[in-house]
């Protein structure tokens, strides 16, 4: 019996650990890559085990295209598939897009939309030929409205970028059995962001709290269940209704 594998970025903190103990804790192997976070990576490593499933941790920039399909070569050779790819990397630095360096800019779309097509584009011919697999991508709940964001310019045309890449994925990979799908969370209390700020936040959400970790891993879940087998090229929110 094979045993599931996936393949979660941003693994070690936030929302892809939570991700990451929720498919050790229904026996999966989970495959988690860090770029800094080596200490964080270690400890999730360690609950992935002690919930039952098996953890594999990398150290990897999946900025950089060698880097990221050496990721995925290495978990297909230690385990011989990969089922389910979770993009959940995405960092992002708030700045007047008039204040913003050509770097700053630069650095956006290489860890938040670069890194997607890298990692599918080498995971997918292992996936095709086993006519199955999961792509999960993350977004940002207001990602598909095109509004204007001075202080997160760059990252937001990035994870809007994110949809239509998750789209077409989408459309090319169906016939093979792969469903590629695009998760856009709200405000999370994930422990990226300060309780204040979060907290001044709620009043702006419509369902009038700020969302917890388990209502991002409840979405993955669905996704990567046999029931969402025919979903495919969507977008989920998870945001309690802001940014809709």
């Amino acid at each position: 019996m094979n045993v599931p594998t996936a393949v979660i970025t941003g693994g070690a903190r936030g929302i892809g650990r939570a991700i990451a103990l929720d498919l050790a804790a229904r026996k999966w192997r989970v495959a988690i890559c860090y770029r800094t976070s080596e200490k964080e990576a270690a400890d999730t490593a360690r609950e992935i085990a002690a919930r039952g499933g098996e953890p594999l941790v990398i150290r990897c920039d999946v900025s950089d295209p060698a880097a990221a399909r050496n990721l995925i070569l290495q978990v297909e050779q230690s385990w011989g598939r990969i089922d389910a790819l979770v993009n959940c990397a995405g960092p992002y630095h708030r700045l007047n897009l008039l204040d913003e360096t050509p770097a700053g800019w630069n650095e956006m779309f290489d860890h938040n939309l670069h890194p997607i097509f890298y990692l599918a584009h080498a995971a997918a011919p292992g996936m095709k030929a086993r006519k199955q697999g999961r792509i999960i991508n993350f977004s940002m709940a207001n990602a598909d409205q095109m509004i204007a964001q001075p202080e997160v310019t760059a990252h937001y045309i990035a994870k809007a970028g994110v949809l239509i890449l998750t789209r077409t994925l989408a459309k090319l990979l169906a016939p093979h059995g792969i469903t590629v799908n695009a998760i856009s969370p709200g405000f999370i209390d994930s422990g990226s962001a300060p309780p204040d700020e979060l907290a001044g936040m709620a009043k702006k959400i419509p369902a009038g709290y700020v969302g917890e970790v388990k209502d991002t891993v409840a979405a993955v879940k669905f996704l990567l269940s046999d029931e969402a087998r025919y979903v495919t090229g969507t977008n989920i929110h998870v945001s309690g209704g802001w940014g809709i």
